[in-house]
């Protein structure tokens, strides 16, 4: 996968944590970059901190959830 294949990705994960997930999880591009940095990895890592703090948003108890088993075999 080369670098526009990267950004390709992260822009539709992006896409898709503002469409689906709570406000306010993700922050805004500029964010991230004045946050974390801003490189893909940077990105990434916003990305997951945004899907963690969705899964804990909608948690019934609030407590987090172990992860579930890997479907790869």
């Amino acid at each position: 996968m080369d670098i526009t294949e990267c950004r390709a990705a992260l822009r539709l994960i992006r896409a898709t944590i503002e469409e689906h997930c709570p406000p306010g999880v993700l922050m805004s591009e500029e964010q991230v970059n004045g946050h974390y940095g801003p490189t893909l990895l940077d990105e990434a890592e916003a990305l997951s901190v945004a899907i963690v703090a969705t899964v804990e948003r909608l948690s019934i108890d609030g407590t987090a959830k172990p992860p579930a088993p890997s479907i790869k075999a």
